[in-house]
């Protein structure tokens, strides 16, 4: 491993500037005259870009600006004791000092290690110190490489950073360390989650600053870093142990059911850096508050890492309704693939016999011929019945399609008490024929009936039944009331039009519709857009038939085509123009040629994450190409998943085929073209790399 830094990356007093930028800038033209990068105004922007989602100012007069990033290829130190302080963003005032911490994209795990290590040595009065009282650039070298070198596991270790100039014990050390004297003391127990966007300077300063806070006022307090260096779970017993949890993160809490009904204390990471103190204090006062705020099983569900309390109306909505898709696409998934299944093995009229030949038959007694259609095509006897047997079981899942919908956005909004009611809501919608729609009205209902019932206070005698027996009751009466009474009629009429359109649909218009359905699914890879693209076409999966009704059978076809394009014409530019981009993005081409054969296209997140502004217009243009093309060829698809492995189930395969190898071709064209000629801009284009590191 070369060294992460050396004396041409160091600066003694010779930088005079007074803004945040210029600092930035300068120590990135370090960096290149350094010969660790050949972008320096790229890694500037990063670095910036960075610096406007969270200021890098610290207590105690320095500043850590640093991002991950395409333009170094190794992990990389910059550091300069500025001639006049700079302000980074920090109460109690301007940096003297800065670090230019640059991690790149692809860095492995000993790399983050150090710099995790230089992180939460930098929390350390005495190591800040002797930095401003250096008198070389080679003093300050030394200093650096003894704090964080030794931090460096051996191959085959674990990568979790530990404080430097010590060897620190695990979360489950410490915890079996701290038992017995806990016991004995009556120590107050406190856990903390500690993550920020890069994963680099803030998770593990934020979490040396909890520990010493927590240790200033005698309370026992296990912190969980979730950052780039690698992560150790909280022991089970040091969770289900303390009194309280402390969030202090800017991305998602993995694994936060863990906490389910502790008091939370939920801020930016950054907080915990400038006022640790007040978060210890805050979590202990929320412990002794009946009325505090808490994790409940319908956050842990959530994407916001905050209490549902911060969470926007926005947000919440879109959280419920991806809720109940996330939790309804198992079904879906395998309903569909059974039925493409009974399909291949009994014909596409063993639909009007399945369910007589799978239950009056078995496999000792296969069905006679007078028991099938005249024009069967199957496989036979054995294959008849197996094809029945797999269909009946796939249509039995996909008749869950918009229950499951329902009961799962009533959970998103008032946990396991609205589960039921939304089932029975959603249940309603399909025997009145108002299908997904109706699924989603009435799981909507049933959760706010729910939640309602939830925040009224009872006696306590009757508490207990709340939960079990009258929440589940009233809310089911009033949602399924109101879908039968005023709701479902109306919206099966609009459902059956809608239909209606969709299967008279031909020629220019089904291929407007490919076209939007293809730019859907692309825009986002997975996010919000994407999915109602994909329960759109799901949705009207069991009601299609190649023979009668095949507008919804192309449409899921359309769907699925278009969803495959991204990280196949990703894995495309990789191979075509290998220098625009990273080793990591070269690794990772390789892993989304299967990832977009098998209809996941979260496989180009990865570039998109890193250049997000040429990345998903490309895959928007590659998509909507497809899309129309699927539409225009009438390619129908029985499966709602699966890519190419379901081919079985895809009519006219090499023209689905074809289709989508023209996308990914005009998605690689196109990225490489952007790539080639479109320079990034600054803040825009850099935002987006941050998440993945975290």
């Amino acid at each position: 491993m070369s060294s992460i830094i050396t004396p041409q990356l160091v600066s003694l007093d010779a930088l005079d500037h007074t803004a945040p930028r210029e600092v930035i800038d300068a120590l990135a033209a370090q960096i290149a005259a350094a010969g660790r990068t050949e972008d320096p105004e790229q890694l500037a922007a990063d670095a910036a870009a960075r610096e406007e989602t969270s200021p890098t100012g610290m207590p105690g007069g320095f500043a850590i600006p640093h991002c991950r990033t395409s333009a170094v290829e190794e992990a990389t130190l910059a550091f300069a004791r500025l001639a006049s302080p700079v302000d980074f963003g920090a109460k109690d005032g301007p940096a003297d000092l800065a670090f230019f911490i640059a991690a790149p994209d692809g860095a492995d795990k000993a790399h983050l290690t150090i710099l995790a290590a230089l992180a939460r040595s930098l929390v350390k009065a005495d190591f800040v110190t002797a930095l401003r009282e250096a008198s070389s650039a080679e003093e300050v070298v030394e200093l650096v490489r003894s704090a964080v070198e030794p931090q460096a596991p051996a191959e085959g270790a674990s990568a979790e950073a530990t404080p430097a100039g010590s060897a620190a014990p695990t979360a489950a050390e410490t915890s079996s360390a701290h038992d017995s004297e806990t016991a004995s003391s009556g120590t107050r127990r406190l856990v903390a989650i500690t993550a920020c966007p890069t994963g680099i300077a803030h998770t593990y300063m934020a979490a040396d600053a909890l520990k010493q806070a927590a240790a200033d006022r005698g309370v026992e307090l296990q912190v969980e870093t979730q950052g780039s260096a690698g992560a150790e779970a909280l022991p089970a017993e040091a969770v289900s142990g303390s009194e309280a949890v402390i969030f202090a993160t800017d991305v998602d809490v993995r694994d936060k059911a863990r906490f389910a009904g502790k008091p939370v204390v939920a801020v930016p990471v950054k907080r915990a850096v400038d006022g640790a103190g007040e978060l210890v204090e805050a979590a202990l006062a929320a412990a002794d508050d009946p009325q505090a705020a808490r994790v409940s099983a319908a956050e842990a569900e959530s994407s916001d890492s905050g209490t549902e309390e911060d969470e926007h109306f926005g947000k919440k909505i879109q959280r419920v309704l991806m809720t109940g898709v996330s939790y309804m696409i198992p079904f879906v998934a395998a309903g569909g693939l059974l039925m493409a299944l009974g399909f291949l093995l009994g014909g596409y009229n063993i639909t009007d016999v399945s369910e007589d030949v799978a239950l009056n038959n078995a496999l000792w007694n296969l069905p006679s011929g007078d028991e099938l259609p005249e024009d069967f095509v199957g496989m036979g006897q054995l294959g008849a019945y197996l094809g029945a047997v797999a269909f009946t079981i796939g249509n039995a899942s996909m008749a869950f399609l918009v229950p499951a919908l329902a009961g799962y956005i009533a959970f998103g909004m008032a946990d396991r008490p609205g589960i039921a009611p939304g089932f029975v809501a959603g249940s309603v919608a399909g025997i009145m024929g108002a299908g997904f729609i109706g699924g989603i009205v009435g799981g909507v209902l049933a959760g706010l009936v729910a939640h309602w019932l939830r925040s009224l206070t009872v006696p306590r005698w009757l508490a207990g039944l709340m939960p079990v027996v009258i929440i589940p009751l009233l809310a089911s009466i009033v949602s399924s009331g109101l879908m039968v009474l005023f709701l479902g009629g109306p919206i099966a009429q609009l459902t059956s039009g809608l239909e209606s359109w969709l299967s008279g649909m031909t020629g220019t218009a089904a291929i407007l519709l490919g076209l939007v359905l293809g730019l859907m699914m692309c825009v986002d890879l997975g996010g919000p857009v994407n999915k109602v693209a994909y329960s759109f076409a799901v949705a009207g999966l069991s009601a299609g038939s190649v023979a009668d009704n095949p507008a919804p059978l192309m449409i899921m076809a359309t769907v699925m085509a278009a969803g495959m394009v991204p990280p196949l014409g990703m894995a495309l530019a990789t191979f075509i123009d290998r220098r625009r981009f990273t080793a990591a993005e070269q690794e990772n081409g390789k892993t989304a040629v299967l990832l977009g054969a098998a209809f996941i296209s979260e496989g180009a997140i990865p570039f998109a994450a890193a250049d997000p502004l040429r990345v998903l217009p490309s895959s928007m243009v590659g998509g909507a190409v497809t899309g129309a093309l699927t539409m225009g060829f009438g390619i129908t698809s029985q499966a709602p998943h699966g890519g190419a492995f379901v081919f079985f189930a895809i009519d006219s395969f090499p023209l689905f085929v074809l289709a989508v190898l023209i996308g990914a071709v005009v998605t690689a064209l196109t990225v490489v073209a952007l790539k080639r000629w479109v320079r990034r801009s600054e803040p825009a284009e850099t935002t987006a790399a941050e998440p993945v590191a975290a």
